[in-house]
C-alpha cells in the first residue's frame, strides 16, 4: 500500500499520470512543464493567472521553475514499477496499479500475474493457459463459449453447443489432439523445407564457387590479353617510329640530290640561253664572212644533245625500305583484327535435338533437327505448349555451348528458357515475353533483328545479311549471345544475367521451318 500511496503522490493534479518534466510555481505545488503549460494558455485572455490547486493568483504569467529532486524521485521509482509497455495484457485483480500477466483462467476468463497466479484455484475446472492473447479470441463467436474442440470435417475449432449445432454428427477432437496432429504435419511440412533449404544453400554454395572461379579465371585472361595486346602495341609503336623515320631520311636524301641535280641544270640552262642569244645574234648579220668565221667558234653538237641528261637522273628506290611490303602487311593485320570475333571456347561440346514432346502447332522432323510451322494440334502432354514452340531434348546447367541453326526465310524466335516456363498461359508461354527467357528475333519480311528479353524488345542496328546464326552459351559467367554467320562473322548481342534454372535451348514459328545444325562450328 506503501508503494501506492507514494505513486499517487508523483501523479500530476492535472493529467492524473506520472510526473513528465515537473515544474513548481511560487506556491509550491507541482505539474508537468506540459499540463501547466496549456493550463496558463487558456488563463491568458482573462488577464488573471492562478494556481489550479490553491487558487492562488497572479497579475503576471508566473515563472516555472523546474523541480530536479522530484524529476529524480519519479525516474528513480518508475524503474521498479511495472508499466504497461513490458505487455500488451494486464493481470485482471490487479486494480491499483498495472502489472502484467503471465498466464491466463478460461473458467474465469482472467488474466493473473505471478501473484495471483499463486493464490488462483488448482482444481481441474479451472484451466490455466499458457497464452495470454485476448479471451475473446478463445470463445466460439456464435455462442461465446471456450473453444473446446476440433472438428475435423470443418477444420475448425468449436465449443459444445456448436456440436449438437450445425457441426452435428461430424468428427470431433480434444484440441490437445487436434495440435498434436497438427503439430506432426508441421514437423514433416518442416523436414521438407529443412531440405529444400539445404539443396537450396548447396545450389547457393555451388554458384558462389562457379563465380569465384569465373572471376578469378577473367582476371587472368585481362592479363594475358593486357599484356599481349601491350606488347603488340609496343611492337606496332616502334616498326611506326621506323618506318617514319625511314621515309622522312629518304625523303631528304632523294630531295638532296634533286636539289643538286636542278642546280646544275639551272647552270646549263642559262649556257643555253648564251648560246642562242649568240646564234640568233649571228643569224642577224648581213655579213656572210663574219658568219662563217664566227660560226666556227660555235660547238653546234651541243644542240643536237648527247643524251648526257638521262644519267643524271637521282636513283629514288636505293637502299629505299619495303614501304609497299610494309602497308601490305599492315592491311593483312588489320583484316585479321577486324575478322576476330568474341566467341566462346567452347569445352563440351554439344548436339542440340528437339524435343516432339513439347511441340505445339509445330512438325519435328525424324532426325530431331528441324522444325516446320503446322497449324495441326498434338495430343496434349504435360510438358507441351499451346503455340507455335519446342524445347530441346538437353539442358544445360554449366559450362560453355555452342551450336547454330539455319533461320531460312521464316518468321522465328531462337533462344533460351528455364523449363519451369509458362505452357499453357499467354503471352508469359512466348519465348522473350517473360523472366524465363531470351530470345533473338527474325521475321521473313523484315531486314532487322530484335532481341526480347522480359517483355522488352530492342532492334538491333545491323541489317540481316546471313540465315545463319550462332548461339554461344556460359552458362557460369551468366551471358547469352547470338552472331550471324556472315563474313566476317558478326556479333549481335550478349544478354548477361545469373541464371538460377538449367536451360533448354527453344524455338518459336510464326512460319516457315528452322533447321539446327547437325555438327558444331567451335572457336
Amino acid at each position: 500500500m506503501a508503494s501506492i500511496d507514494l505513486r499517487k503522490e508523483l501523479e500530476c493534479p492535472i493529467c492524473l499520470n506520472i510526473y513528465k518534466d515537473p515544474v513548481n510555481l511560487q506556491c509550491g505545488h507541482n505539474y508537468c512543464r506540459e499540463c501547466i503549460n496549456l493550463v496558463l494558455d487558456t488563463q491568458e485572455n482573462s488577464g488573471d493567472y492562478s494556481c489550479p490547486e490553491c487558487r492562488l493568483k497572479s497579475q503576471s504569467r508566473p515563472a516555472l521553475h523546474r523541480n530536479i529532486r522530484l524529476r529524480n524521485i519519479v525516474e528513480n521509482m518508475s524503474s521498479t514499477w511495472p508499466g504497461d509497455e513490458e505487455s500488451g495484457t494486464l493481470c485482471t485483480y490487479c486494480i491499483h496499479f498495472s502489472v502484467p500477466a503471465v498466464k491466463s483462467c478460461l473458467l474465469c476468463e482472467a488474466y493473473l500475474c505471478d501473484s495471483h497466479l499463486k493464490v488462483h484455484s488448482k482444481s481441474p475446472e479451472h484451466v490455466i493457459s499458457d497464452t495470454i492473447t485476448s479471451l475473446e479470441n478463445r470463445k466460439c463467436q456464435l455462442h461465446k463459449k471456450i473453444l473446446e474442440y476440433y472438428c475435423t470435417e470443418d477444420e475448425t475449432c468449436v465449443c459444445v453447443y456448436c456440436l449438437v449445432g450445425e457441426h452435428t454428427g461430424h468428427r470431433k477432437e480434444s484440441l490437445d489432439e487436434a495440435s498434436e496432429k497438427k503439430k506432426k504435419k508441421m514437423v514433416n511440412v518442416l523436414g521438407r523445407l529443412r531440405t529444400k533449404r539445404d539443396e537450396t544453400e548447396k545450389r547457393v554454395q555451388s554458384l558462389k564457387e562457379q563465380q569465384g572461379k569465373v572471376e578469378e579465371k577473367a582476371v587472368g585472361d585481362i592479363k594475358r590479353v593486357t599484356a599481349l595486346f601491350g606488347g603488340l602495341r609496343a611492337q606496332v609503336e616502334d616498326l611506326e617510329k621506323k618506318v617514319l623515320w625511314e621515309i622522312s631520311r629518304r625523303a631528304k636524301r632523294v630531295s638532296s640530290s634533286m636539289s643538286d641535280l636542278i642546280q646544275q641544270l639551272e647552270i646549263k640552262k642559262e649556257e643555253l640561253s648564251k648560246k642562242m642569244d649568240h646564234i640568233v645574234e649571228m643569224c642577224n648579220m648581213t655579213d656572210p664572212l663574219t658568219v662563217l668565221l664566227e660560226s666556227d667558234k660555235i660547238d653546234l653538237c651541243d644542240e643536237e644533245g648527247n643524251g648526257t641528261e638521262r644519267h643524271n637522273k637521282p636513283k629514288l628506290n636505293d637502299g629505299d625500305i619495303d614501304v609497299a611490303g610494309i602497308l601490305q602487311s599492315l592491311h593483312t593485320i588489320s583484316d585479321m583484327v577486324t575478322g576476330v570475333g568474341v566467341y566462346f571456347h567452347t569445352e563440351t561440346l554439344s548436339d542440340i535435338f528437339l524435343d516432339p514432346n513439347t511441340a505445339g502447332y509445330i512438325d519435328v522432323s525424324n532426325d530431331k533437327k528441324t522444325a516446320s510451322w503446322s497449324n495441326k494440334k498434338h495430343p496434349d502432354t504435360p510438358g507441351r505448349f499451346h503455340c507455335a514452340q519446342v524445347f530441346s531434348c538437353q539442358k544445360f546447367s554449366s559450362g560453355r555451348h555452342c551450336w547454330e541453326v539455319d533461320v531460312g526465310a521464316s518468321s522465328c524466335r531462337i533462344g533460351m528458357c528455364y523449363p519451369s516456363i509458362e505452357r499453357n498461359e499467354w503471352p508469359q508461354l512466348l519465348i522473350g515475353y517473360n523472366w524465363k527467357s531470351w530470345c533473338l528475333q527474325k521475321t521473313d519480311n523484315d531486314d532487322r533483328y530484335i532481341v526480347i528479353h522480359a517483355n522488352k524488345e530492342v532492334q538491333l542496328p545491323a541489317k540481316v545479311s546471313s540465315n545463319k546464326v550462332r548461339i554461344c552459351l556460359d552458362y557460369e559467367a551468366g551471358q547469352l549471345s547470338f552472331y550471324e554467320m556472315c563474313e566476317p562473322v558478326r556479333h549481335l548481342h550478349t544478354f548477361s544475367t545469373t541464371f538460377t534454372e538449367p536451360l533448354h535451348a527453344v524455338l518459336w514459328l510464326g512460319s516457315g521451318y528452322v533447321k539446327l545444325n547437325s555438327n558444331n562450328w567451335l572457336h
